[in-house]
């Protein structure tokens, strides 16, 4: 059995149904090229995307991703995807891997080739990361300046900052300042002074008996693993909050996890150089729930 799958994908419009909705995908081998020169996707980075994790052939929390699919495609007016074709070619794709192992499912949709034709979407999964390091041992991070207020989504909305776009370049230099500055990941401060999320990864404290993460807002994206979190810890009798976290308090905190979709639970051993509490346990709790089958 494979361990890549990928996927070409001819995008129905939302709501349209179709009999043989696996005859609008075309599988294609990843090696081989795929896109055309003038795709706007790698042009521009003109186009968004999600990211789940397939654990053991389930399809982690897939509506969760696409609906955030769909609200990105609003921000970026880019046409609505069809969840229900996006559904079936998520399952296609997870009954091709292997039944045993983690693997990344990447969704696209571009505003397609300059002139047309417009839009493109394809699928790949590929064998995940082995995250096994920072689950179990933590991550030290920096905090960084984002460059802009936490209202700025609402006062430059061009700025897409509510959408997973592809132009993650940004994201990527963070984490290369990161390594430079002898860490493993970032937390984006707010011009503001106020915590806002990692480059890849939503960010979640603990004080007391409370976990608390940024508020929802267009200047964060919010984050469908620290969503699945937060409704196992109010399932099992743990109080979470959203609201404006000023930076000073990660210092303060008596825990600080980054949380996503593929990476999963990773607690936070040291902040700017110095360390901080990590607590080892409910890291592994919450990674044993979080690669359990969730729908």
């Amino acid at each position: 059995m494979p361990d890549t799958v990928t996927l070409l994908i001819e995008p129905l419009p939302a709501g349209e149904t179709v009999t043989d909705v696996e005859a609008t995908f075309r599988e294609v081998d990843a090696a081989e090229p795929a896109l055309r020169v003038g795709e706007l996707s790698t042009q521009r980075g003109d186009g968004i995307f999600e990211t789940l994790a397939v654990t053991d052939g389930h399809p982690q929390e897939p509506r969760a991703h696409l609906e955030r699919l769909r609200n990105s495609a609003r921000i970026c007016e880019l046409p609505e995807p069809n969840l229900p074709q996006w559904e079936a070619a998520i399952a296609r794709a997870a009954a091709a891997l292997p039944v045993h192992g983690e693997f990344a499912l990447k969704l696209v949709l571009s505003r397609g080739v300059e002139h047309g034709p417009a839009p493109t979407a394809w699928l790949h999964a590929s064998p995940a990361a082995d995250f096994s390091g920072p689950r179990e041992h933590g991550v030290r991070v920096v905090t960084l300046d984002r460059g802009y207020a936490r209202d700025a989504a609402e006062n430059a909305p061009w700025l897409l900052l509510g959408a997973k776009t592809l132009s993650y370049a940004t994201n990527m230099a963070a984490l290369r300042e990161a390594k430079r500055r002898g860490a493993d990941d970032t937390i984006f401060i707010s011009s503001d002074g106020y915590v806002m999320e990692g480059p890849t990864s939503s960010v979640i404290l603990r004080s007391g008996d409370l976990y608390s993460t940024p508020a929802p807002s267009g200047a964060i994206l919010h984050g469908t693993t620290q969503l699945s979190l937060f409704g196992y810890l109010e399932r099992t009798g743990r109080r979470t909050e959203y609201r404006d976290i000023p930076a000073a308090e990660l210092g303060s905190a008596d825990a600080i996890w980054l949380v996503s979709s593929v990476r999963l639970a990773a607690g936070v051993t040291a902040l700017d150089g110095t360390s901080v509490p990590y607590d080892a346990e409910a890291t592994a709790e919450f990674n044993a729930y979080l690669q359990s089958p969730r729908d």
